[in-house]
């Protein structure tokens, strides 16, 4: 009997299109399932994305028989020790392009060498795996544009017809998955056949080019939470992909990932640097103010409240807050940032992070510094009727149409900044670094 090979799971929580399981079952007949619960990757994470990562590995242990290895502790340490148990000839893997990702595989990989044990990645969590798309030149492509029509041209593979029941899951014991952290968010149904029941609905529904950027309406896909730990592979979703409109928001997300890829510092730095030389505010209190939802602002407030409620926010509304908070109240885009991969059940470093440069000017396809959303024309266009601000924002929900976007009514706060001079202020110093 073949020895059992080891396939570690991580932003790749499900059976179907599986490339590192196809690898394995080519390579012995008997495998061990197992995930790692990393500290390092655990404490940044909020409640809300570790409650859902808890509940997608309980569907994934059911659909691997209840045999799903889950340990604790630091992956150089636990993937080397439970190889050495099992005499596994060879660790498997899905390809991991962010910059603490690529570090901890390095080092797995280097103490499952002197074991003269093989750690064997096989495809990615995206379409084109980062880092293999680049200009004529040699060089990464810097404008996303470019960057699509070679994403494109390049192309991906079909989804491949994978099952847990090509190998025989084998149990070694483990540590078990722990019991989720209490959330108030209503996070989405867990899983692989959650995934797939969503998109499903979403195709037979679906009118996303012309109902994305509504908040107010069901015109997005909710994938985001899937794709972020793995649940449908996307080409999974491009294989049926509705429109072009949805294919490019793909698009973008393998962006994001191959600038993270070739620029991993940019996780934490502008991407133009010029903008190191930006000045921002340090106003605890208007943070804490735009955190809770009470800027005075109701498209503003009604996202942030989105995001408390559910874990999760409407992309549009995502860049009407990104935008108040970096350019009406002065604040650095990385406490944004940071504030939404502690409360988005979906995030994921490279988008977030990448997603806020954008707003802030300071990334690739930058916004443009002069571009300064007025929060209560976005509210407007984007919440026509006002039914997504009386969603989240009960202390409005008497006032009638879109005149929710301009209210003002008791126990509703009053606005923390006035827009119209801040924009001057935003303008004033976008320039300043500018020049």
């Amino acid at each position: 009997m073949s020895r059992p090979v080891i396939v570690w799971f991580r932003r790749d929580l499900r059976t179907r299109d599986h490339p590192a399981l196809l690898e394995a079952a080519a390579r012995s007949s008997r495998a061990v399932g197992l995930f790692v619960l990393d500290p390092v990757l655990l404490k940044p994470s909020g409640d809300p994305r570790v409650a859902f990562l808890y509940r997608c590995l309980r569907d994934l242990d059911a659909a691997l028989g209840g045999r799903l290895v889950v340990m604790s502790g630091r992956p150089s340490e636990v993937v080397p020790r439970l190889a050495a148990d099992l005499q596994a000839p060879s660790v498997h893997i899905s390809a991991d392009a962010g910059p603490y990702g690529r570090r901890r595989d390095a080092a797995v990989g280097h103490a499952l060498s002197e074991m003269d044990v093989e750690l064997v990645a096989s495809g990615s969590p995206y379409a084109v795996t980062p880092g293999r798309i680049v200009k004529a030149d040699g060089e990464p492509f810097k404008v996303f544009t470019p960057f699509s029509r070679a994403w494109v041209r390049h192309g991906w593979r079909a989804p491949a017809d994978t099952s847990a029941s090509i190998v025989d899951w084998m149990s070694v014991g483990g540590e078990g998955i722990p019991v989720d952290p209490e959330v108030a968010a209503e996070l989405p149904d867990p899983g692989e056949a959650a995934a797939l029941r969503a998109w499903r609905h979403f195709l037979a529904d679906a009118d996303y080019a012309a109902r994305r950027d509504r908040p107010d309406l069901p015109g997005t896909s909710r994938m985001s939470p899937y794709l972020r730990w793995g649940c449908v592979h996307p080409r999974t979703l491009l294989a049926e992909c509705p429109d072009d409109t949805y294919r490019t928001e793909l698009a973008w997300r393998d962006f994001y990932a191959d600038v993270l890829w070739h620029r991993p510092e940019t996780a934490r730095e502008n991407y133009d640097r010029k903008f190191d030389r930006m000045t921002h505010d340090d106003d605890a209190t208007l943070f804490d103010a735009w955190c809770q939802g009470r800027t005075g602002y109701p498209i503003v407030d009604a996202g942030m409240r989105q995001l408390l409620a559910e874990g999760w926010m409407h992309n549009r509304v995502r860049m009407i807050v990104a935008s108040f908070l970096v350019k009406d109240l002065h604040l650095p885009w990385w406490w944004g940032a940071r504030h939404f991969m502690r409360t988005l059940v979906d995030g994921d470093l490279a988008s977030n992070q990448h997603g806020w440069q954008w707003t802030a000017g300071s990334g690739t396809d930058a916004a443009p510094y002069f571009r300064v959303f007025n929060p209560t024309t976005q509210g407007e266009k984007f919440d026509p009727n006002g039914d997504y601000v009386r969603r989240y924002v009960p202390e409005l929900r008497g006032i009638a149409g879109k005149a929710v976007h301009k209210a003002s009514v008791d126990g509703y706060p009053v606005p923390i900044v006035d827009h119209a001079q801040e924009r001057l202020v935003a303008l004033d110093r976008y320039a300043a670094i500018k020049s």
